[in-house]
């Protein structure tokens, strides 16, 4: 390795690493504070590190705020919102990406302009509708609201993944005897397993981490989500610092599962060599 391109390694190297730590610097600091007393946490020059490791933050999450039943209200409202949506945006983004109707072209252009739209705009009349349906103050309104976001993204996210799919490979399953459906379910989908995969993570962590919808819809104790009880750690201007960072730790914690489970399907080329 020559000279110049060992110093330009290195310079990229060195950069890389300095970007790494300005990323990772914040969720340091969560978990540092998450970790120390209040006096230490209020103190007028920080520490990098506590004087001793304090798990009181965690016990107050889970005695006094009742955090764990949060985390079961999110996992609850935003599991089964982004599975009912993935299974719909397929349907409809195979639809518009592989069949020819009319009002096709408006019916795609619909779809962009619902996920552009601002959820301030939406949520007094998608209130009144829940409160008509008589689902206020109730978790089941949620999981009638989320779709109305997830559905729009994922479809969207899913007629550009459909659309690079080879369509040789439907019509050759198609002439060896396949139906539409055998089809779709058999190859298609299977195919597009990174694009669902990746649609699917996005649209959970839309749903987990959404705050304004369910600010509106609950003010029940027992059927707030995640947002809502960290939200409760604040009050006026008094800030609980440890239980917050704590808990924000805590939040984050299935969405990093849910990416490290479905890491393997995050990959691109599977349909390479399907078409000889």
């Amino acid at each position: 390795m020559n000279t110049p391109n060992l110093s330009k390694q290195i310079i990229v190297y060195f950069t890389l690493a300095i970007m790494l730590v300005f990323a990772l610097f914040p969720l340091y600091w969560m978990i540092n504070t998450s970790l120390k007393t209040q006096n230490e946490i209020y103190r007028l020059v920080p520490a990098f590190w506590p004087e001793k490791l304090q798990w009181s933050s965690y016990v107050k999450l889970i005695v006094e705020k009742n955090f764990l039943h949060n985390i079961k209200n999110s996992l609850l409202v935003a599991i089964i919102s982004a599975i009912v949506s993935i299974f719909a945006s397929m349907l409809a983004a195979y639809a518009i990406s592989r069949l020819y109707f009319k009002g096709r072209s408006l019916i795609s252009k619909s779809i962009l302009y619902a996920y552009l739209m601002p959820k301030a705009v939406l949520f007094i009349p998608l209130y009144m509708l829940v409160s008509w349906i008589g689902l206020n103050d109730s978790i089941y309104a949620l999981l009638l609201i989320y779709p109305t976001i997830t559905v729009p993204y994922a479809t969207w996210m899913l007629i550009s993944y459909f659309k690079s799919i080879p369509v040789e490979i439907e019509e050759a399953a198609m002439i060896d005897g396949c139906s539409r459906l055998r089809t779709m379910f058999g190859i298609i989908f299977p195919l597009a397993a990174p694009g669902i995969a990746a649609t699917l993570i996005f649209s959970f962590t839309l749903c987990w981490s959404e705050y304004l919808y369910a600010l509106v819809i609950i003010t029940k104790g027992s059927d707030k989500t995640i947002t809502l009880g960290l939200a409760e750690m604040v009050v006026g201007d008094v800030f609980a610092w440890g239980p917050l960072m704590g808990g924000s730790i805590v939040a984050s914690v299935p969405v990093v599962i849910l990416y490290l489970l479905a890491s393997k399907f995050m990959v691109s080329g599977m349909t390479l060599g399907g078409v000889k």
